[in-house]
């Protein structure tokens, strides 16, 4: 365990009394006093190893591999299994450093607070400010994905679809995307509900979408044909590292998971092991996936509908049933990543709130559920509207940015932590440090660099929006103040 009684370092600012103008913005929050925070909070530690594991798979495989496959391989072709390898291998040098500072600062927040902590309360609040993008846009894009599939499995069984006017946002060619609303609505009533309650429920959906894959990789392996890989790379590496800045969304299942930290049985220990063994799980079944669907499928054939998947089922048998079958399992994968996301989105506000940054509401928790209910409310509808009136690629691209621009900050906090505090306990550790997070910083920048240039666009708005917020309300009521 941490030696919670030890000082913080010499070196580190007063937070009370900053010696210098403008230290404000560089005032730390003492290690000691976010896991002290964290063990006397409100919160219930409630989660086990295996729930942990299954909150990190239950954001992390849905979405990127059931709805946004069908967008990433017209711009990589066949090479798309590349992109998924280079997203995912960018996603592990993070992930190694998540394992790290989640067993040494085992708190909700995740890198907000990492951030926090070896950065300075400035920094913290871009990267808090990003995760609030990351998190509430992915709930977004994950939820117009399910309608498409809710749309599949309605036309297989009963014959009926959802009208385009509202089943499709804005820009799609519909006026309001109702089932995204409601599968964001349904996923904030299983969180009131509580953490175990939720982990629970998330579970079992986790199984199912897992089954589902593999159900797909069976089937959909029997119309393989070598044919649809000779033109590999059709669009070149510029294509590849495209469509792999776009999949990198399908990737924050971990950061969901160490937003866990203050309900977890045994954050130190278990945390870390999530994490890893999630992010494993998650990469194979994605590149096998993504190899059966090019191989069963021509790559100029993707893009024409966000249920790749059940098509390609339906054009392998010849029937109906399987695509049926797949479409009933995306539906259930898909609302457990809202489920899970939408609740790390909760966590985030919870960690700021208590910290002054943003208003209390958000670290208020119900004393029977454990939850912070009118967070889970007030972020649940705001998704849900978001979700609602934006097509999925916009969605998905600008969650692509804040997530890589945060895991590049969590990459910089463990160097910074293990120069400023090397004495502290860690029950992982990242191996060849500062190597791989220096790696992971770099893979983090040169996929954001990837991206086009309305997502920066937005992404530049949406930080000077975030930095207007910090300084005319975050600053001055700071806990730290």
């Amino acid at each position: 365990m941490l030696d919670h009684g030890a000082a913080p370092p010499t070196t580190e600012p007063s937070p009370d009394k900053p010696r210098v103008p403008g230290s404000r913005l560089m005032r730390r929050k003492p290690v000691e006093r976010l896991v002290a925070e964290g063990e006397g909070g409100a919160l219930r530690r409630s989660l086990s190893m295996w729930q942990l594991t299954m909150i990190s798979i239950g954001a992390t495989l849905g979405t990127g591999i059931f709805v946004v496959l069908g967008e990433a391989v017209p711009e990589a072709g066949p090479a798309v299994t590349v992109s998924f390898v280079i997203a995912g291998l960018t996603a592990l040098f993070s992930a190694l450093s998540y394992a790290e500072l989640a067993g040494t600062i085992p708190v909700a927040g995740s890198s907000y607070s990492y951030a926090y902590a070896t950065m300075g309360e400035l920094v913290a609040w871009v990267c808090g400010w990003c995760l609030i993008l990351e998190y509430g846009v992915s709930v977004a894009a994950v939820a117009v994905g399910w309608g498409e599939y809710v749309n599949e499995l309605l036309a297989g069984t009963i014959g009926v679809t959802i009208p385009d006017a509202i089943s499709a946002p804005p820009g799609d060619g519909g006026f309001f995307n109702l089932p995204a609303l409601i599968v964001v609505l349904l996923a904030m009533v299983f969180l009131l509900g509580g953490a175990r309650e939720s982990a629970r429920a998330n579970t079992i959906m986790v199984v199912v979408k897992v089954a589902a894959l593999v159900l797909f990789c069976a089937v959909g392996v029997q119309g393989f044909r070598s044919g649809n890989y000779e033109n590999f790379m059709p669009l070149g590496m510029a294509g590849v590292s495209a469509a792999g800045a776009s999949l990198f969304f399908s990737y924050i299942g971990f950061d969901a998971a160490s937003t866990a930290g203050e309900e977890a049985k045994n954050p130190q220990r278990d945390l870390p092991r999530a994490i890893m063994l999630s992010l494993l799980i998650v990469t194979t079944l994605y590149v096998l996936v993504a190899a059966v669907a090019v191989g069963a499928r021509p790559w100029e054939g993707f893009g024409d509908s966000e249920a790749a998947l059940a098509g390609i089922m339906e054009d392998v048998t010849g029937q109906s049933f399987w695509a049926v079958l797949l479409a009933a399992g995306a539906v259930i994968a898909i609302a457990s990543v809202v489920l899970t996301v939408l609740y790390g989105q909760t966590r985030i506000l919870f960690a700021m709130s208590r910290d002054g940054l943003v208003p209390k509401v958000f670290s208020r928790v119900h004393k029977k559920s454990g939850a912070p209910r009118a967070n889970t409310v007030i972020v649940s509808l705001f998704c849900g509207v978001l979700a609602a009136a934006v097509p999925l690629g916009q969605l998905a691209d600008a969650t692509s940015i804040g997530t890589l621009f945060a895991f590049a900050l969590v990459n910089v906090a463990v160097v910074v932590l293990r120069r400023t505090r090397p004495e502290m306990k860690r029950t992982f550790r990242v191996p060849l440090s500062p190597l791989f997070p220096v790696l992971g910083f770099a893979f983090c920048v040169w996929m954001m660099f990837s991206l086009d240039t309305v997502t920066w666009i937005v992404f530049g708005v949406w930080m000077a929006a975030g930095l207007a917020v910090y300084f005319g309300y975050g600053m001055r009521r700071s806990a730290l103040r």
